[in-house]
């Protein structure tokens, strides 16, 4: 049954037009708001996070997000500035700039260590809400149907996206809607060399303004084992963000980077 089950989905891909897999990320687009999901500005989220190991909760907070799209995405670095505030007193914060991270407590900012950043670096760029809204347009991207299956119990058409890089995500998006379902990609740590399997998984999509379409609920799992929850209460696009959040605080004293 199973090896039937492949044929089927080795078919389809097969017979697919060589143009179905932009189609389907297009259908996506357009899903998430189209023209206004590509010009979104800010984007602030309001919800609680789960860190989990082994599949036990190893930490919780409550968390507002502030996210502002670059105009112009930086030859070196991520298209987005973000400020993570953390805690019911929201008094420490971690602050994501194109090409480094800070950590904001009372005590001062500290560089974030280098595996959080890549950490940080590696779940954003591969993401494919930011792939679609920040990357779509990046030279060498390729596109590739690879068919459609039943993903609990939703009907998915499945899609291939290399870049220049050949760096490869795959994207399960809804037959019905066109929005992503979940995306899974691979990387090899650095360090150990050792093989990593992530997968993302979106759902309870809901209107977040403007006509732009957003997850309010976000599941992350590495080699099997979930790592990370997060469930959205509230969420505001394109308002005005508070004055200096994709700043250092004036005050702050920086401390030294951990090594």
């Amino acid at each position: 049954m199973l090896f039937r089950s492949l044929l089927r989905r080795s078919a389809a891909g097969a017979q697919a037009p060589p143009d179905k897999a932009k189609q389907i990320v297009d259908q996506a687009v357009a899903a998430l708001g189209g023209e206004r999901f590509l010009d979104m500005r800010t984007r602030v989220l309001k919800g609680r996070i789960y860190s989990i190991f082994h599949d036990q909760v190893s930490g919780t907070d409550i968390t507002t997000t502030y996210v502002e799209y670059l105009s112009d995405k930086p030859a070196k670095g991520l298209g987005i500035r973000e400020r993570e505030v953390l805690g019911k007193k929201q008094d420490y914060s971690y602050l994501f700039l194109p090409d480094q991270g800070w950590d904001i407590t009372f005590r001062g900012a500290r560089p974030i260590d280098d595996e959080d950043w890549e950490k940080y670096h590696r779940t954003t760029e591969n993401d494919i809400l930011y792939l679609l809204k920040v990357r779509h347009d990046e030279p060498g991207l390729q596109y590739d149907y690879i068919g459609n299956q039943v993903l609990l119990s939703t009907h998915v058409d499945v899609v291939d996206i290399t870049d220049a890089q050949n760096r490869t995500i795959r994207v399960y998006f809804d037959y019905n809607t066109h929005l992503p379902v979940r995306e899974t990609f691979a990387w090899q740590d650095p360090q150990t060399r050792e093989h990593n399997d992530e997968e993302i998984d979106y759902d309870k999509w809901r209107d977040a303004g403007d006509g732009i379409e957003w997850p309010f609920t976000i599941e992350r799992q590495r080699n099997g084992y979930m790592t990370y929850q997060m469930f959205v209460t509230s969420i505001e696009v394109n308002q005005p963000v508070p004055a200096n959040t994709f700043e250092l605080p004036a005050s702050a004293k920086i401390l030294k980077k951990v090594e």
